[in-house]
């Protein structure tokens, strides 16, 4: 297997990112992760085609309030290795890599936030695959993919584009799913780990691998945790931004809120797009802080 593994120096200069990554072995491959602070552990779940640098806004208000914040790099993001063939990438793959880092590290009593792709990765966890690591789930933006789930045509669009784009333009991609203007710098953040056309196989495999019939490989592992989610009675917070362009709040937002019988009124986040984090970090950070100091 052919692995792309991004060069640190590619890192250096990140903005508002100062904290250092730790390495996890996972079936020969090197996983980088996050494991910040001390407290009740807060395990943040990135999508694609970002990494762990997405929720830094959020890990800083988290600290400050004295979370341990814990945030898994996907094989194929961030600093962790990138195998170059676009179909070693699976749902189960992502999910077996992030379980073995939290087995690893043995979270327990852990909030799960979750957005994009770190949906059906975090919250399949979370509900099949290692329940007890979680008490608690912060969704955004976000969903369980079980082949009978609408799709926006700005999605279907994003998916045709990524298919016959090999050289990912992922600083555009940001830019255009965001609500506010990202400062260059910040996008040269989130270029970072793909300094090549080989180093992007995984940004351009999640989109090709979301299963869109119920009979499409990963289908069926999403139903089981959307069943098993709509039993649960854990905590929950779902916050949806006002102006996703993938996942519009009417109707996605609203139908991911039933999903979660716990949770309350869904809280809208103004002047955000698909990346919240990016567009409103700060207040993110607040409302879940706020949240959990109140449940």
């Amino acid at each position: 297997m052919d692995v792309h593994r991004t060069p640190d120096d590619r890192f250096e200069g990140l903005p508002d990112f100062p904290w250092q990554p730790k390495y996890h072995e996972w079936e020969g491959l090197r996983v980088a992760y996050l494991d910040e602070g001390e407290g009740q552990p807060v395990v943040l779940f990135h999508g694609e085609p970002t990494w762990s640098f997405l929720y830094r806004k959020i890990i800083a208000g988290l600290l400050e309030r004295g979370y341990r914040c814990i945030a898994v790099d996907m094989p194929g993001f961030g600093r962790s290795d990138k195998p170059t063939d676009i179909g070693w990438y699976s749902y189960d793959g992502a999910t077996n890599a992030v379980a073995s880092v939290l087995e690893e590290l043995d979270v327990r009593d852990a909030v799960f936030v979750v957005q994009d792709w770190g949906g059906p990765v975090g919250l399949r966890i979370g509900t099949v695959v290692a329940p007890e690591r979680a008490s608690r789930f912060v969704a955004m933006d976000t969903g369980l993919f079980t082949g009978r789930q609408h799709m926006s045509a700005g999605w279907h669009a994003f998916r045709d584009f990524i298919e016959r784009t090999e050289d990912l333009p992922v600083g555009m991609l940001i830019q255009n799913a965001c609500a506010t203007d990202v400062p260059d710098e910040v996008i040269a953040g989130y270029e970072a780990p793909f300094p090549s056309v080989e180093s992007k196989a995984g940004a351009r495999a999640f989109p090709l691998m979301l299963p869109l019939t119920p009979e499409d490989a990963g289908a069926a592992e999403g139903q089981a945790a959307a069943e098993a989610l709509r039993k649960d009675d854990r905590p929950a917070l779902v916050l949806w931004a006002d102006s996703d362009p993938a996942l519009p709040l009417d109707p996605v937002g609203h139908n991911v809120k039933t999903l979660f019988p716990t949770a309350g009124e869904l809280t809208v986040v103004e002047n955000a797009g698909h990346f919240l984090q990016e567009d409103q970090g700060e207040k993110i950070g607040s409302l879940i802080g706020d949240w959990l100091a109140g449940s």
